[in-house]
Protein backbone atom coordinates (compact mmCIF):
# COMPACT_ATOMS: atom_id res chain seq x y z
CA UNK A 1 0.00 0.00 0.00
CA UNK A 2 1.39 3.40 -1.02
CA UNK A 3 1.46 5.74 1.98
CA UNK A 4 2.98 8.88 0.49
CA UNK A 5 0.20 9.89 -1.93
CA UNK A 6 -0.91 12.60 0.47
CA UNK A 7 1.13 13.69 3.47
CA UNK A 8 -0.17 16.16 6.06
CA UNK A 9 2.36 17.79 8.36
CA UNK A 10 2.34 20.81 10.62
CA UNK A 11 4.68 23.78 10.40
CA UNK A 12 4.94 27.28 11.87
CA UNK A 13 2.65 28.68 9.16
CA UNK A 14 -0.07 26.08 9.68
CA UNK A 15 -0.60 22.75 7.97
CA UNK A 16 1.17 21.60 4.83
CA UNK A 17 -0.65 19.08 2.62
CA UNK A 18 1.83 17.48 0.21
CA UNK A 19 0.12 15.77 -2.73
CA UNK A 20 1.99 13.52 -5.15
CA UNK A 21 -0.10 13.74 -8.34
CA UNK A 22 1.91 10.94 -9.95
CA UNK A 23 0.10 8.45 -7.71
CA UNK A 24 -3.38 9.41 -8.95
CA UNK A 25 -5.13 8.62 -12.23
CA UNK A 26 -6.67 12.10 -12.46
CA UNK A 27 -7.75 15.14 -10.43
CA UNK A 28 -11.03 13.57 -9.24
CA UNK A 29 -9.15 10.54 -7.95
CA UNK A 30 -6.84 12.82 -5.99
CA UNK A 31 -9.71 14.94 -4.63
CA UNK A 32 -11.58 11.87 -3.42
CA UNK A 33 -8.49 10.64 -1.57
CA UNK A 34 -7.83 14.09 -0.11
CA UNK A 35 -11.39 14.43 1.20
CA UNK A 36 -11.18 10.96 2.75
CA UNK A 37 -7.90 11.79 4.48
CA UNK A 38 -8.99 15.21 5.76
CA UNK A 39 -12.34 13.82 6.95
CA UNK A 40 -10.50 11.83 9.61
CA UNK A 41 -9.78 15.06 11.47
CA UNK A 42 -12.50 17.34 10.10
CA UNK A 43 -12.90 19.42 13.29
CA UNK A 44 -9.14 19.92 13.56
CA UNK A 45 -8.93 21.85 10.27
CA UNK A 46 -11.64 24.41 11.06
CA UNK A 47 -10.16 27.92 11.02
CA UNK A 48 -6.67 26.69 10.08
CA UNK A 49 -4.31 27.64 7.26
CA UNK A 50 -3.61 24.93 4.69
CA UNK A 51 -0.68 25.01 2.29
CA UNK A 52 -1.21 22.72 -0.70
CA UNK A 53 2.14 21.60 -2.12
CA UNK A 54 1.84 19.69 -5.38
CA UNK A 55 2.70 19.71 -9.10
CA UNK A 56 0.49 22.62 -10.15
CA UNK A 57 0.98 21.84 -13.85
CA UNK A 58 -1.43 18.91 -13.35
CA UNK A 59 -4.23 21.11 -11.93
CA UNK A 60 -6.07 23.55 -14.19
CA UNK A 61 -8.00 26.67 -13.13
CA UNK A 62 -11.38 24.93 -12.88
CA UNK A 63 -9.94 22.12 -10.77
CA UNK A 64 -8.10 24.60 -8.59
CA UNK A 65 -11.35 26.46 -7.94
CA UNK A 66 -13.14 23.18 -7.13
CA UNK A 67 -10.42 22.20 -4.67
CA UNK A 68 -10.64 25.56 -2.90
CA UNK A 69 -14.43 25.30 -2.63
CA UNK A 70 -14.14 21.88 -0.98
CA UNK A 71 -11.56 23.10 1.53
CA UNK A 72 -13.48 26.26 2.41
CA UNK A 73 -16.99 24.80 2.46
CA UNK A 74 -16.51 21.28 3.80
CA UNK A 75 -13.56 21.77 6.15
CA UNK A 76 -14.08 25.48 7.03
CA UNK A 77 -10.42 26.45 6.67
CA UNK A 78 -9.61 30.15 6.92
CA UNK A 79 -6.74 30.37 4.45
CA UNK A 80 -5.37 28.33 1.55
CA UNK A 81 -1.96 28.63 -0.13
CA UNK A 82 -0.92 26.77 -3.29
CA UNK A 83 2.77 26.05 -3.80
CA UNK A 84 4.42 24.25 -6.67
CA UNK A 85 6.53 21.27 -5.63
CA UNK A 86 9.41 22.35 -7.86
CA UNK A 87 8.99 26.09 -7.50
CA UNK A 88 11.91 28.39 -6.86
CA UNK A 89 11.36 31.22 -4.40
CA UNK A 90 13.02 33.63 -6.84
CA UNK A 91 10.67 32.82 -9.71
CA UNK A 92 9.13 35.77 -11.57
CA UNK A 93 5.37 35.45 -11.85
CA UNK A 94 4.06 35.76 -15.40
CA UNK A 95 0.52 34.40 -15.19
CA UNK A 96 -2.53 34.66 -13.01
CA UNK A 97 -2.45 30.97 -11.96
CA UNK A 98 1.31 30.51 -11.87
CA UNK A 99 3.39 30.15 -8.75
CA UNK A 100 2.40 30.31 -5.08
CA UNK A 101 -1.05 31.67 -4.33
CA UNK A 102 -2.38 32.86 -0.98
CA UNK A 103 -6.15 32.75 -0.48
CA UNK A 104 -7.78 34.89 2.18
CA UNK A 105 -11.44 34.41 2.93
CA UNK A 106 -12.12 37.61 4.86
CA UNK A 107 -12.37 41.39 4.62
CA UNK A 108 -9.06 43.25 4.91
CA UNK A 109 -9.79 46.19 7.18
CA UNK A 110 -8.21 49.64 7.54
CA UNK A 111 -4.73 49.41 9.06
CA UNK A 112 -4.21 45.78 7.99
CA UNK A 113 -1.43 44.92 5.52
CA UNK A 114 -0.93 41.74 3.45
CA UNK A 115 2.49 41.12 1.89
CA UNK A 116 3.06 37.85 0.03
CA UNK A 117 5.73 36.53 -2.41
CA UNK A 118 3.20 35.24 -4.91
CA UNK A 119 -0.38 35.76 -6.05
CA UNK A 120 -2.98 37.01 -3.56
CA UNK A 121 -6.67 36.14 -3.91
CA UNK A 122 -9.06 37.77 -1.44
CA UNK A 123 -12.59 36.42 -1.14
CA UNK A 124 -14.00 39.53 0.50
CA UNK A 125 -13.42 43.29 0.46
CA UNK A 126 -10.32 45.46 0.85
CA UNK A 127 -11.40 48.49 2.87
CA UNK A 128 -9.92 52.01 2.59
CA UNK A 129 -6.69 52.18 4.58
CA UNK A 130 -5.85 48.50 3.98
CA UNK A 131 -2.76 47.52 1.96
CA UNK A 132 -2.12 44.52 -0.30
CA UNK A 133 1.35 43.75 -1.68
CA UNK A 134 2.15 40.79 -3.96
CA UNK A 135 5.01 39.81 -6.26
CA UNK A 136 2.38 38.19 -8.44
CA UNK A 137 -1.22 39.19 -9.17
CA UNK A 138 -3.90 40.56 -6.86
CA UNK A 139 -7.47 39.31 -7.29
CA UNK A 140 -10.26 40.64 -5.07
CA UNK A 141 -13.61 38.89 -5.16
CA UNK A 142 -15.30 41.96 -3.72
CA UNK A 143 -14.64 45.71 -3.40
CA UNK A 144 -11.05 46.95 -3.65
CA UNK A 145 -10.89 50.38 -1.97
CA UNK A 146 -7.47 50.34 -0.31
CA UNK A 147 -3.91 50.26 -1.66
CA UNK A 148 -2.97 47.43 -4.03
CA UNK A 149 0.57 46.87 -5.32
CA UNK A 150 1.07 43.88 -7.65
CA UNK A 151 4.40 42.88 -9.17
CA UNK A 152 6.41 44.24 -6.24
CA UNK A 153 9.45 42.41 -7.63
CA UNK A 154 9.27 44.48 -10.83
CA UNK A 155 6.99 42.13 -12.76
CA UNK A 156 5.17 44.37 -15.24
CA UNK A 157 3.01 41.46 -16.44
CA UNK A 158 1.18 41.29 -13.12
CA UNK A 159 -2.47 42.33 -12.99
CA UNK A 160 -4.92 43.61 -10.39
CA UNK A 161 -8.57 42.58 -10.71
CA UNK A 162 -11.63 43.19 -8.57
CA UNK A 163 -15.39 42.86 -8.74
CA UNK A 164 -15.47 46.58 -7.89
CA UNK A 165 -12.20 48.42 -8.49
CA UNK A 166 -12.08 51.65 -6.46
CA UNK A 167 -8.52 51.74 -5.04
CA UNK A 168 -7.00 54.66 -3.19
CA UNK A 169 -3.66 53.80 -4.82
CA UNK A 170 -3.03 51.25 -7.56
CA UNK A 171 0.52 50.15 -8.39
CA UNK A 172 1.95 47.51 -10.71
CA UNK A 173 5.74 47.13 -10.62
CA UNK A 174 6.98 50.75 -10.49
CA UNK A 175 3.92 52.35 -12.16
CA UNK A 176 1.52 54.11 -9.79
CA UNK A 177 -1.93 55.59 -10.34
CA UNK A 178 -4.86 56.85 -8.27
CA UNK A 179 -8.57 56.32 -8.79
CA UNK A 180 -10.33 59.53 -10.00
CA UNK A 181 -12.62 60.78 -7.21
CA UNK A 182 -15.35 62.14 -9.49
CA UNK A 183 -15.48 59.24 -11.95
CA UNK A 184 -18.69 57.19 -12.22
CA UNK A 185 -17.86 53.66 -11.09
CA UNK A 186 -18.90 50.83 -13.42
CA UNK A 187 -21.01 47.97 -12.12
CA UNK A 188 -18.87 45.16 -13.55
CA UNK A 189 -15.52 43.52 -12.71
CA UNK A 190 -12.39 45.28 -13.98
CA UNK A 191 -8.75 44.41 -14.54
CA UNK A 192 -5.78 46.77 -14.26
CA UNK A 193 -2.58 46.06 -16.19
CA UNK A 194 0.40 47.87 -17.69
CA UNK A 195 0.21 48.83 -21.34
CA UNK A 196 2.70 51.10 -23.11
CA UNK A 197 4.20 52.20 -19.80
CA UNK A 198 0.89 53.16 -18.19
CA UNK A 199 -1.68 51.40 -16.03
CA UNK A 200 -4.93 50.90 -17.89
CA UNK A 201 -8.21 49.57 -16.51
CA UNK A 202 -10.57 47.55 -18.67
CA UNK A 203 -13.62 45.31 -18.18
CA UNK A 204 -12.89 41.73 -17.17
CA UNK A 205 -13.47 39.35 -20.07
CA UNK A 206 -13.59 35.58 -19.32
CA UNK A 207 -10.60 33.58 -20.66
CA UNK A 208 -8.68 36.70 -21.74
CA UNK A 209 -6.21 36.57 -18.86
CA UNK A 210 -5.71 32.82 -18.68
Amino acid sequence: MVTDKIIIKGNKEGLNVVINMNHFSDFDDMLESLIEKLAQGRKFYKGSTLKITTELKYINERESRKLKEVLFDEFLISDCIFQNTEESTTKVFTGIYEGKTKFLRKTIRSGQSINYPGNVVIIGDVNPGAEIYATGNIIVMGNLRGLAHAGTNGNEKAIIAAVKLEPQILQIASIVTRSPEDEIKPQYPEVAKIKNGNIIVEPYLPNKYI
